[in-house]
C-alpha cells in the first residue's frame, strides 16, 4: 500500500513510498523455527504483486514467483502464504512481480526466524539497509529500468537508510554483546562495512550459521539480498564514538552511522563468557561421491569499451536493456522480467541428488546470484577453498570469478536462479531449474 517515510532525515520532507502496511521497511515478522506460519497478503497497489520469502526453504507453491509458482495477486485481491520455516536465522521478504519498481519504491521487510533456545547476547539488533535514488525534492526518482542501469551496475541510489530512516547515532553500552543482523535490501548497492575500533565476528551468512570468524580486512561485504549476522563485544570507552564506514567503492567511503557509547559504566568488566557459535540448521549434507555437475555461465553487460558483450547471439537489436530487452544471459539464454508461466528449465535434477554447481562470471560486473528454495554450501572461489563452512542463498561474484558450491536437491519444483541486482535480473540474468 502507499505510505510516507522520513528517508531524507529530520530536516528533509517526507517521501512517498510503497510499503507493507504502509511502512519502510515492512513490519518485522518474528516467527519460530519449525512452527507453521500463515501470512495473508492483501494487494493494495494498482498493479499485480507477489511476496517472495527470501532464503526460506519452503514449498515451491509458496515461493512467490508469478506464473512459475503462483498466479500474481491482482489489485484488491489477497493470497495466503503458509509455510513451516526449517531454519532459524535472518531472512527477508519482497515482491517478485514488478520488482524493480516495487522494491525501488520501498516494498521490503525483515523476517526473523527465532532459534528454539535463546542465544546468549545482551541485545539482538536489526539493521535493514536500503538505498534510494531521490530527486531534488527528496521524492523517489523515476527512470526505472534505464539502459545504463540495466547493462552496467544497476540502480545505485544517493541516500542510504537504516530501518527506513536516515542514519542517526546508534546507542550502545560498554561491555555489552550485541547480535547485529545486517540485511542489504538495496536494488544494486554493494556495501563493505568497517566498524572502527571494534572487531565484529561473523556468526551467520544468509541466515545459516558458520564457524565464527572475523571478516577479511575487517570489512563486512554485503551485496544486495545478502544477510550477515555478527556478534560484537562493545569494548569502547563510555561516552566514546566510533564510525561505521562503508568503503566498498574506491574514493567514495562515507560514514554510514556512528556507534555512540552511553556514559554509564561498563555492563561487565570482561567480554561475555559464552560461545559465539550458533546452533546449526538441519541442512542436508551434499554427497560428494554422487554429484551431478552443472555449470552456469554469466554473460553480457557493457564491456570496457562501452559496447555490449554478445548475449545469446541476439544482439544488434539497438541498445541492450531498452524497453525490457535483454542485456545479459545465462548459458546463452536471456530470461527477462520477474518470472512468468512457461519458463523452460535450464537443467533438471532428480530429487535427492547432490548438485555440484559451478558459476562462472564472464562479465565485467559484480553479480550477487540468488537461488530460490535452497542454501548452497560454498566450496571454492577461483580454485581456493572457502573456509568457515559457509552456506549461502546469495553468492557474490566479482568480475571473472568462478565459484563452486553444492546442494542436495531435496525440494521439488521449478526454482528461480537469478542475479539480485534487480536491473540485471529484469534484463535477462535469470534462469530456472527443475527438481523432480
Amino acid at each position: 500500500m502507499h505510505g510516507r517515510a522520513n528517508l531524507a532525515g529530520p530536516e528533509g520532507p517526507w517521501t512517498s513510498i510503497w510499503g507493507y502496511d504502509g511502512t519502510v521497511p515492512g513490519p518485522i515478522l518474528r516467527i519460530q523455527q519449525g512452527r507453521p506460519v500463515r501470512i495473508a497478503v492483501e494487494n493494495g497497489l494498482d498493479e499485480d504483486t507477489t511476496v517472495h520469502w527470501h532464503g526460506i526453504r519452503l514449498l515451491n507453491a509458496m515461493d512467490g514467483v508469478p506464473g512459475l509458482t503462483q498466479p500474481p495477486i491482482k489489485p484488491g485481491e489477497s493470497f495466503v502464504y503458509e509455510f513451516t520455516p526449517p531454519d532459524a536465522g535472518t531472512f527477508w521478504y519482497h515482491p517478485h512481480a514488478g520488482s524493480l519498481v516495487q522494491m525501488g519504491r520501498g516494498l521490503a521487510g525483515p523476517l526473523i526466524v527465532e532459534e528454539a533456545e535463546p542465544v546468549a547476547v545482551d541485545r539482538d539488533l536489526l539493521w535493514m539497509l536500503q538505498d534510494w535514488r531521490l530527486s531534488g525534492d527528496k521524492q523517489i526518482a523515476g527512470g526505472f529500468g534505464s539502459t545504463m542501469d540495466a547493462a552496467m551496475s544497476g540502480r545505485v541510489g544517493n541516500e542510504v537508510t537504516i530501518n527506513g530512516s536516515a542514519p542517526t547515532n546508534q546507542p550502545v553500552r560498554a561491555g555489552e554483546r550485541v547480535r547485529l543482523r545486517l540485511v542489504n535490501a538495496s536494488l544494486a548497492r554493494i556495501m563493505a562495512l568497517r566498524f572502527e575500533g571494534h572487531r565484529p565476528v561473523i556468526v551467520a551468512i544468509d541466515g545459516q550459521p558458520c564457524d565464527p570468524h572475523e571478516p577479511e580486512d575487517g570489512r563486512l561485504v554485503l551485496a544486495p539480498a545478502m544477510r550477515i549476522d555478527v556478534a560484537i563485544d562493545m569494548q569502547g570507552d563510555p561516552g566514546s564514538r566510533h564510525d561505521v564506514m562503508d568503503d566498498v567503492y574506491d574514493g567514495l567511503a562515507y560514514p554510514l552511522t556512528t556507534l555512540a557509547y552511553d556514559r554509564a559504566p561498563p555492563l561487565r568488566a570482561n567480554p561475555l563468557d559464552a560461545p559465539l557459535a550458533l546452533p546449526r540448521n538441519p541442512l542436508p549434507e551434499p554427497d560428494r561421491a554422487r554429484t551431478i555437475r552443472w555449470e552456469i555461465v554469466l554473460q553480457g553487460g557493457m564491456t570496457g569499451g562501452g559496447k555490449l558483450a554478445g548475449v545469446g547471439g541476439m544482439m544488434g537489436m539497438g541498445m541492450p536493456g531498452m524497453n525490457g530487452g535483454a542485456a545479459w544471459a545465462i548459458n546463452g539464454m536471456s530470461m527477462t522480467g520477474d518470472g512468468h508461466a512457461g519458463m523452460a528449465p535450464q537443467f533438471a535434477l532428480e530429487r535427492g541428488a547432490t548438485c555440484h554447481l559451478i558459476i562462472r562470471n564472464e562479465t565485467a560486473w559484480w553479480h550477487p546470484m540468488h537461488v530460490h528454495g535452497f542454501s548452497l554450501s560454498v566450496l571454492s572461489r577461483n580454485g581456493a577453498p572457502v573456509p568457515h563452512r559457509q552456506w549461502q542463498d546469495t553468492v557474490l561474484l566479482a568480475p571473472k570469478d568462478i565459484v563452486e558450491c553444492a546442494f542436495v536437491a531435496d525440494n521439488p519444483g521449478d526454482w528461480m536462479l537469478h542475479c539480485h541486482v534487480i536491473d540485471h535480473q529484469m534484463a535477462g540474468l535469470m534462469t530456472v531449474f527443475r527438481v523432480t
